[in-house]
C-alpha cells in the first residue's frame, strides 16, 4: 500500500492547480485546498493582514500536500480505517469533507454493523469498519467506491450547476466519476452507455 504522502500526492495531482469557478461552492481553490481551508489554518501566505485568492494562488504543491496529511488524514483518524478504504477515503475527504466518513459509515451500518452517519471516526465507526473489512475482504473497497460514485451521481441530480463535474461537455464521464472509479475494480466501472443512460434526464 503507497504511503500517506504518496496517497496525498496523487491527490494534488488529480486536484490540478488553481480554480476559482463560480459554479464551486469551496470558492477559490488550488491543488485542492479551499480558500476556507485556508482562512480556518490561518494561512496568511504573503502575511498582508489577510487571507484571499492572492494566498490560495501562492500555495504551493508540498505546502497542499502537508495539509491534506495533517488535517484531511492524520486528524480526522483516517489511519485507524481498514487499509482497503484508507486511500479512496482520503480521497473524498479532500473534496467531499466528512461526507466521505458518512457514506463508508451507512455502508457498514446497511452490512449489519453498528454505526452512526455522523462523519466522525470514533471507536464505534472503527470497530464497525474492521468488522465490514473482514467480512467481506475482497468488496469493501469496490463497495465504498460504488456508493462514492451514486452518490456524486445523487449531488449532480440536485444541483445542476455541479452536473459539469459529473458529467463532460460531450457527454461522458466527468472528473468525480472518474475519479471515484480509479478506486472501484475495472469489473465494476460503468459503461459509457451505462453513464450515459444514468446522466440522459439532466439539461
Amino acid at each position: 500500500m503507497p504511503s500517506v504522502e504518496e496517497v496525498a500526492a496523487q491527490i494534488v495531482g488529480r486536484e490540478g492547480g488553481y480554480v476559482n469557478d463560480p459554479d464551486d461552492p469551496g470558492g477559490a481553490t488550488n491543488f485542492g485546498v479551499t480558500i476556507g481551508t485556508m482562512k480556518a489554518l490561518g494561512l496568511d501566505l504573503n502575511r498582508d493582514g489577510r487571507i484571499d485568492a492572492t494566498d490560495v494562488r501562492s500555495l504551493t504543491r508540498g505546502q497542499a500536500q502537508q495539509i491534506f496529511v495533517e488535517h484531511y488524514f492524520r486528524r480526522p483518524r483516517l489511519s485507524e480505517l481498514p487499509e482497503a478504504v484508507q486511500a479512496s477515503v482520503f480521497d473524498m475527504y479532500v473534496n467531499a469533507g466528512t461526507n466521505a466518513v458518512k457514506i463508508l459509515q451507512r455502508l457498514v451500518a446497511r452490512m449489519g454493523f453498528s454505526a452512526t452517519a455522523d462523519g466522525v471516526i470514533g471507536p464505534q465507526t472503527v470497530a464497525a469498519a474492521r468488522d465490514a473489512a473482514a467480512a467481506a475482504p475482497d468488496h469493501l473497497a469496490d463497495a465504498y467506491g460504488i456508493a462514492r460514485r451514486n452518490y456524486y451521481y445523487a449531488l449532480a441530480d440536485q444541483r445542476p450547476a455541479s452536473r459539469k463535474y459529473a458529467r463532460s461537455k460531450a457527454g461522458g464521464k466527468g472528473g468525480w466519476i472518474t475519479r471515484a472509479e480509479e478506486f472501484i475494480s475495472p469489473r465494476y466501472h460503468l459503461t459509457e452507455a451505462e453513464h450515459r443512460e444514468r446522466t440522459a434526464k439532466w439539461a
